[in-house]
């Protein structure tokens, strides 16, 4: 019983976030977080989870990890590590995540590759993905996911994700699929400093949404972030720390209904040489 009644909450929850907080579907990264839960133009590691088109325009190799937890509740947390090696022909990524707790949780574990190919950076990932349920079992499927974008001029890039384009199902034995979105982005550079950002996702079964976020350079090493949502309505705000090697990332995001959330992540990059 104990069992059943979490699980009714927890869809329940599921469905006022509009599905946004599992390995899958979330945005990773306090970086994108704080900016808006921004997906299309993160360039960073964490683009492997958020748009691995991304991956291309990294200019060194590099490994982050991240945690995320939302609402005060340890079942709503994430815990994930993400990887980029830069080789000749492109860019691998790989990235590992886990999401929930004892009663229900989700894992995913892939690998990506992208490449440059004149303005058009693009990307692919395959991913092995499970959900878990304690008393119902388990489940799982292969993910296949695209991205990419391309740099209009040196102030202006379009960019667009589509993740589960295969429209997996939940298992083999299950008539449930997992989610399918698309999101597309625009990203306007006036100065150096400054990066605004405009996109809306749109999962197959909801409404879509709408995002807005920018990014301040106070200095080269310290960054001010700040963005919004619609459906829910959402607000971001984020503080980066950088250094020739490391980068820290925290972000907070406020849902009126539902409570705060917060965000952490560490990146390490480093040269192949």
């Amino acid at each position: 019983m104990r069992q059943l009644t979490f699980l009714c909450f927890l869809l329940l929850l599921l469905f006022e976030v509009h599905g946004q907080t599992d390995p899958l579907t979330q945005v990773h990264g306090a970086r994108s977080q704080g900016m808006g839960n921004l997906r299309v133009h993160g360039l960073d590691t964490w683009s492997y989870f958020n748009n691995p088109g991304g991956l291309a325009k990294l200019e060194e190799s590099a490994i982050a990890a991240g945690y995320d937890n939302r609402f005060g509740l340890k079942e709503l947390s994430t815990v994930d590590l993400v990887g980029a090696w830069k080789v000749d022909a492109g860019t691998w990524g790989f990235g590992v995540s886990h999401y929930g707790g004892k009663l229900f949780n989700q894992q995913a574990l892939g690998v990506a590759f992208a490449n440059q190919l004149g303005i058009v950076s693009i990307g692919a990932k395959l991913e092995w993905f499970q959900t878990q349920i304690e008393g119902f079992g388990s489940g799982h499927s292969a993910i296949f996911s695209l991205g990419g974008m391309a740099e209009l001029s040196p102030k202006f890039s379009i960019g667009a994700s589509i993740s589960n384009l295969n429209r997996s199902k939940i298992s083999k034995d299950s008539e449930s699929r997992l989610p399918t979105g698309v999101s597309l982005g625009l990203r306007y550079t006036p100065i150096s400093e400054l990066q605004l950002h405009l996109e809306v996702e749109k999962d197959i079964s909801i409404k879509p949404i709408v995002k807005a976020g920018l990014e301040y350079a106070i200095r080269d090493w310290i960054f001010l972030r700040t963005g919004i949502n619609s459906n829910p309505s959402r607000i971001f705000f984020g503080i980066g720390l950088k250094s020739s090697r490391l980068n820290l990332d925290y972000a907070y995001g406020q849902n009126q209904a539902l409570g705060s959330t917060h965000h952490l992540s560490l990146g390490l990059s480093f040269s192949k040489k």
